[in-house]
C-alpha cells in the first residue's frame, strides 16, 4: 500500500462536439482517471435527472460522454450549451449518487479459461507462462496467489458499459500506484468462453458471451451479467446487469460454491446479493481504503 489517498488530477476544458446533426460527443480528458469518470457519470446522471425534452439518450463512458438528442427539438447550439452549464453546476466534490454494491464470485485458475489461453500461447507475450504467472511477474507479485489476493482484495467500479451487450469495464478503486496493470495478448484470441473474467490495461472485464478476445485470462464467474431472455430474477427490469457507477466486490470461491451457483442460475432461480448505498467521491478520494471497507461491508 503506496499512498493512502486518491491522486486528484486537473482536468482541462471539456471538448466538445458534434457526431452528425443528433449526437454530442463530449471529451472530458484524453486518461482515464477517478476525476474524469467521476464528472462524466455525475454530468450524465444530472442529465438524465432534468428530463429535457429532445434528448433521446446518454451514454457516459470512461472519461467521456456521448448525448443523442434531436434536432428539431432541441437546436444543437443550445444542447452544448445546457450541457455546459450542467457540468459548471456539478461539483463531484459535493456530489454523491445512489451506487450498488454487488457481490461477484470468481473461481479463479478455472480450468476452461486455461484450457483456452493454452491453445493460444502463440500468441501471448509469455508462451511459456500462464496469463496469471505472467501479470503476477510484470506486476511485481511472487505468486499468482499473491495476485490474486491483490485484485479480489478490493472493491471494482463499473465506469463503462459497451462494445458488447453487458461488457463492464471494471476499475479497481485503489491509488494508482496500487492499479494492476497488463497489456492485451499481442494477438487477439479467436475464442473466450462466456463469463471468463478477462483482465487488460487496469481494467476486468466479464466476458458477456463467449467469443474472440484479447485480455489476460483470470479466471470465470458463475454469474451471468447479460441475460437476453430476463429468466433470472434480477433481470426483470434489463436484461444487462451492470450499470456506470456500480460496485462489483470480487470474491474467490472454490469449484463447489461456482457449481452450486451455477446450478441455480440455470434454474432461474439465483438471486444475485446487492445492496445499495450513496457513494461519495470525496470520501472516496480521502481516505480509499478506508471508504472502501465501509462500502463492502453493506454486503455482510
Amino acid at each position: 500500500m503506496t499512498e493512502s489517498r486518491i491522486r486528484r488530477v486537473d482536468l482541462p476544458e471539456p471538448q466538445y462536439g458534434f457526431g452528425g446533426d443528433d449526437h454530442v460527443f463530449v471529451e472530458l480528458d484524453r486518461q482515464m482517471s477517478f476525476d474524469a469518470n467521476f464528472q462524466a457519470m455525475a454530468v450524465t446522471q444530472q442529465i438524465r435527472e432534468r428530463d429535457l425534452d429532445g434528448v433521446i439518450e446518454v451514454c457516459p463512458a470512461n472519461a467521456s460522454y456521448l448525448v443523442r438528442f434531436d434536432p428539431d427539438v432541441i437546436p444543437p447550439a443550445t444542447m452544448i450549451e445546457t450541457l455546459r452549464e450542467i457540468a459548471e453546476s456539478t461539483d463531484i466534490e459535493e456530489y454523491q449518487w445512489e451506487a450498488r454494491i454487488i457481490d461477484f464470485p470468481v473461481l479463479y485458475q478455472d480450468p476452461w479459461t486455461h484450457e483456452t489461453q493454452m491453445q493460444f500461447r502463440d500468441r501471448h507475450q509469455d508462451p511459456d507462462s500462464t496469463d496469471l504467472e505472467y501479470c503476477a511477474k510484470i506486476n511485481g507479485y511472487d505468486t499468482v496467489e499473491a495476485l490474486i489476493d491483490a485484485h479480489a482484495g478490493e472493491p471494482h467500479m463499473v465506469t463503462m458499459i459497451g462494445f458488447v451487450p453487458g461488457l463492464a469495464w471494471c476499475h479497481q478503486m485503489v491509488p494508482r500506484a496500487a492499479q494492476l496493470e497488463a497489456p492485451k495478448y499481442e494477438q487477439p484470441r479467436t475464442d473466450t468462453p462466456a463469463r471468463a473474467m478477462g483482465f487488460g490495461g487496469a481494467f476486468t472485464t466479464p466476458y458477456p458471451v463467449q467469443g474472440a478476445g484479447g485480455y489476460q485470462l483470470f479466471g470465470r464467474t458463475p454469474l451471468e451479467v447479460l441475460d437476453i431472455e430476463q429468466a433470472l430474477p434480477d433481470f426483470a427490469e434489463s436484461m444487462v446487469l451492470p450499470n456506470p457507477g456500480d460496485i462489483f466486490d470480487f470474491r474467490q470461491i472454490d469449484r463447489d460454491e461456482y457449481d452450486q451457483i451455477r446450478d441455480e442460475i440455470e434454474a432461474g432461480v439465483y438471486e444475485y446479493t446487492i445492496e445499495t448505498v450513496e457513494f461519495s467521491p470525496e470520501a472516496f478520494f480521502a481516505s480509499p481504503y478506508e471508504y472502501n471497507r465501509s462500502l463492502t461491508e453493506a454486503l455482510d
